[in-house]
């Protein structure tokens, strides 16, 4: 049984549902650990990468192979940094935000969180959408429509247990994996000039928008959110010892996925680069001009169907971490808990509608501009996920001793100023683009830059107040007095429970929760059965309905409270109309009611909101004042 009070573990469904607590040695226990950055992993090849990587080979040679590099170095150390948030404190780095900053603020990072998935599921849905045409010729339009159905696949797969899915992962990234190997064989790039790209250069304006947009497909906010609950799927020993063993261990699988997720951008970017841009022709940035100018710059017809293949792959793997992504933030952010389902249409559904529009209005060829476009988006909301994940890490109270050192914490400082100042650039030269080439350029004044300066104030405030905070706790607990101990033999015994209130729902949940109550009142307290009628007619008549079932609901609590009476109890009976959400809570306040305690037991779906919420508890919790024990 669970204290209606407690917080939600991350991704309850599958926490700690893998056990590394074996005897196993050497290989075999890190094979425990190995899975969760696997997952991290396809986010960083996703078919957004695949835009930005054609965008930079092709115009740019191999000139900015050095953002991959520094890209996937920055992604390393800000995983790392996930990983060990979620080993020590387990809990989630939407879950740690929401309790360190104040709600209001809370509720604008998780809008911006939602606004970083959508624009990842953007980049899914267009790749998969590209990859089906080019493999069977399915026009856009119809693909994008298509994708709506792989939602149901992520629900299969969590059914299956974490390592099945984690292994369907691995499947796909071997498939992009080979297929990209493959490709190299087949271009032959120069490797010397392979090497002169990683000396960091930046062509010009368009090369910085390009980089930005590598950093956002390589660097993605949801990744923070999604690694720090993923680790949490292992189940590991308390103390010391197993706890930096985790982190070891998780810091291994990081280095290995995040590599081969290196392999495939640099592969794209320097497939771009040995064939467009040798070649001349710098204008390819569509994934579908990549497709078409495979086959006679290589001399080979499977260089597409391979290419085809890898990005049908990569589209399918990021898609399911992207939902599993926006159950994280949405549950850590709000404490809401939605069904999966319901939870993935809408993410996919968010992301189907600019789709359809860049395809429905400007055609087909702008889908690359909209990939690279969400990309950047992905890299202007990294700031508001990074500082606050810095924080977390940083304190030695919360983090038990396992905080980042002075020399990690310099370095994460200077990846977060890095990648804020080139964002500042970007939004600075293009508002002024912006302003210089409109007609009504007070329009930009008064909606875009208050955002823009809100946006930059909330950046401040999040890297602010943590400090804040901490110098209070500091000072509070400087100024507290010394305690001395307590008499405890001065303790009185709690009184038991004299008034419980008792929600049946006439199915095998309410001899639990009857037995339960009966175990904290005995024969000397008094309970009330509650029950509500959700006819159509209740909703209607109120109290006055007169329906077979609201006969039949009194008949079965008079039957309940016979029974009980006959056992010594004392038992009053309440039967109420309309939906239990609200009918039980205002019985329980009612101000001639004196209720201690309400027990609930575990109720099923009731009507459309229920689907979509779950079942009574939660909402019934929130709306009263008495304790809630569930059963």
């Amino acid at each position: 049984m669970k204290n209606s009070g407690q917080e939600r573990k991350s991704l309850e469904e599958v926490h700690e549902s893998v056990n590394t607590s074996t005897k196993k040695k050497g290989w075999r226990k890190v094979l425990a650990f190995l899975g969760p950055a696997y997952l991290i992993s396809v986010g960083y090849m996703d078919p957004g990468n695949w835009a930005t990587d054609l965008a930079g080979g092709s115009q740019f040679g191999y000139s900015l192979l050095w953002v991959l590099l520094m890209s996937n170095l920055m992604a390393l150390l800000l995983q790392s940094l996930c990983t060990r948030l979620g080993v020590v404190r387990r809990i989630d780095l939407a879950q740690a935000s929401r309790e360190e900053y104040p709600k209001f603020v809370n509720f604008i990072l998780y809008i911006f969180a939602e606004i970083a998935i959508a624009a990842c599921d953007l980049a899914e849905v267009i790749g998969m959408a590209i990859g089906l045409e080019l493999l069977f010729g399915l026009p856009m339009i119809w693909g994008v429509c298509i994708t709506v159905f792989d939602s149901f696949l992520l629900l299969f797969l969590l059914n299956k247990g974490m390592r099945k899915m984690e292994a369907f992962i691995v499947s796909l990234i071997a498939v992009i994996g080979v297929s990209f190997l493959i490709e190299m064989f087949f271009a032959k790039p120069d490797l010397a000039e392979v090497a002169s790209g990683l000396i960091p250069s930046i062509p010009d304006g368009r090369g910085l928008y390009i980089a930005i947009g590598i950093i956002g497909a390589t660097v993605m906010p949801h990744n923070l959110y999604l690694h720090s609950s993923l680790v949490q799927t292992r189940k590991i020993k308390s103390g010391k010892k197993s706890i930096k063993q985790a982190l070891r261990f998780n810091f291994i699988d990081s280095t290995i996925a995040l590599n081969l997720a290196f392999f495939v951008n640099a592969a794209i970017l320097i497939l771009a680069a040995a064939v467009f841009y040798k070649n001349g022709r710098y204008d390819v940035a569509e994934i579908q001009d990549a497709y078409q100018l495979l086959a006679p710059f290589l001399g080979s017809n499977w260089a597409p169907i391979l290419f085809a293949l890898a990005l049908i792959a990569a589209g399918q793997s990021s898609t399911l971490t992207g939902t599993l992504a926006g159950q994280i933030v949405m549950e850590g952010y709000l404490n809401l808990r939605i069904q999966p389902w319901v939870r993935r249409l809408i993410t996919r559904l968010i992301a189907i509608a600019p789709a359809l529009f860049t395809i429905i209005y400007f055609g087909e060829r702008a889908t690359g501009e909209l990939l690279v476009l969400s990309q950047v988006v992905l890299s202007l909301q990294l700031g508001f996920a990074i500082i606050p994940l810095i924080h977390f890490v940083s304190d030695k109270n919360k983090m038990k001793g396992f905080h980042i050192n002075w020399l990690i914490k310099i370095a994460s400082w200077v990846i977060s100023i890095v990648i804020i100042m080139l964002n500042g650039k970007l939004v600075y030269d293009e508002v002024t683009k912006w302003i210089t080439s409109s007609d009504h350029p007070i329009y930009i004044w008064i909606f875009i830059v208050p955002v823009i300066l809100g946006c930059l104030f909330l950046l401040v405030f999040i890297t602010f107040w943590p400090l804040v905070q901490k110098r209070q706790r500091r000072q509070i607990k400087t100024h507290s007095p010394n305690h001395s101990p307590v008499k405890i033999t001065d303790l009185k015994a709690v009184p038991a429970y004299k008034d419980i209130a008792i929600a049946v729902d006439f199915s095998e949940a309410d001899k639990k929760s009857i037995a339960a109550a009966l175990q904290l009142g005995g024969k000397s307290a008094n309970y009330t059965l509650i029950h509500s009628v959700e006819t159509a007619g209740a909703f209607i008549h109120g109290k006055h309905v007169d329906d077979y079932e609201a006969a039949n609901d009194q008949a079965s609590l008079v039957a309940y409270q016979e029974d009980l009476k006959a056992m010594g109890y004392a038992v009053h009976i309440e039967l109420v109309f309309g939906t239990a959400k609200k009918a039980i809570p205002k019985i329980i306040n009612a101000p001639d009611q004196n209720f201690d305690i309400l027990i609930l037991g575990s109720h099923g779906h009731q009507l459309m909101k229920d689907i979509i919420l779950g079942t009574t508890v939660d909402s019934v919790r929130h709306k009263v004042s008495i304790p809630v024990f569930i059963v």
